[in-house]
């Protein structure tokens, strides 16, 4: 892992974007979206350097992290309206290029499975956009879930239900289940970009990129992957014990390594 401290959320958003530009700009290439209040700063990055420098995504394709089970897709609060009104639908993608999982449908396992297929008959996810939550959970992967998990459908806890309450008419119209991609479907992206933003996050971000590798924690299972890149404001790491290194290492970057 590359830990890098920022000091606020701005620049987070900032690097975050500079290193979804580079991807993109490299050719084609298969982003991972993630929704939620946390990628929002860099979406709206990447769509003011969409309009002002050109930035273009009319090669990429994109696959969006989860979706509740028993929304269609136009309803206001589903994933895939939320990231249409979030990001792609202001910059170039090309028609069908932003795909979703289907929340309405009637088997989520042939649906979770077909997801995980499609993923794979696109090359793979090239770098893949994470938050984290209060309690470690990575998509729709809350405490407890299996760290080889594959897409597939999963009950939302209570506390997660009451924090995206505030996206509905009334807290009882969150629905109970969603399907996500795994933590195993996640760590078969080959960048992973984790997003922590605020002092809400300081204990979840300290468990996952310091503590160990442990179910209890599900966003540590990127522990194990060869290339993630942690971008935190100095609110979100106030709890890690290495800061300092990480800030020492952070500056003597060599100009040839990317992130």
């Amino acid at each position: 892992m590359e830990i890098i401290v920022l000091p606020d959320t701005d620049a987070v958003a900032r690097t975050a974007a500079d290193v979804l530009e580079e991807q993109v700009r490299s050719g084609p290439s298969v982003l991972g979206l993630a929704t939620g209040s946390t990628p929002l700063g860099t979406y709206r990055e990447l769509i003011d350097r969409h309009r002002r420098n050109g930035l273009s995504f009319a090669d990429a394709q994109a696959f969006l992290l989860d979706e509740y089970v028993g929304l269609a897709a136009s309803h206001p609060a589903s994933y895939h309206s939320v990231i249409r009104n979030e990001f792609t639908d202001s910059v170039d993608f090309a028609p069908g290029a932003v795909h979703g999982l289907d929340g309405s449908t009637k088997d989520p396992e042939a649906e979770a499975a077909r997801y995980d297929r499609s993923i794979a008959a696109a090359g793979g996810v090239d770098v893949q956009i994470l938050g984290i939550g209060t309690d470690g959970h990575v998509g729709f992967n809350e405490p407890m879930s299996s760290l080889a998990s594959r897409t597939r459908i999963k009950t939302l806890t209570r506390q997660t239900r009451q924090d995206n309450a505030r996206f509905f008419d009334h807290p009882d119209d969150v629905p109970e289940h969603v399907l996500t991609q795994g933590l195993g479907t996640i760590r078969d992206a080959r960048h992973l970009l984790l997003l922590g933003l605020g002092e809400a996050k300081a204990d979840a971000v300290a468990a996952a990129v310091e503590g160990p590798v442990a179910a209890v924690c599900p966003a540590s299972a990127l522990q194990l992957h060869p290339h993630v890149t942690v971008l935190l404001d100095t609110a979100a790491a106030s709890k890690l014990a290495h800061t300092e290194y990480y800030q020492y290492t952070f500056g003597r970057k060599p100009a040839w390594q990317r992130f």
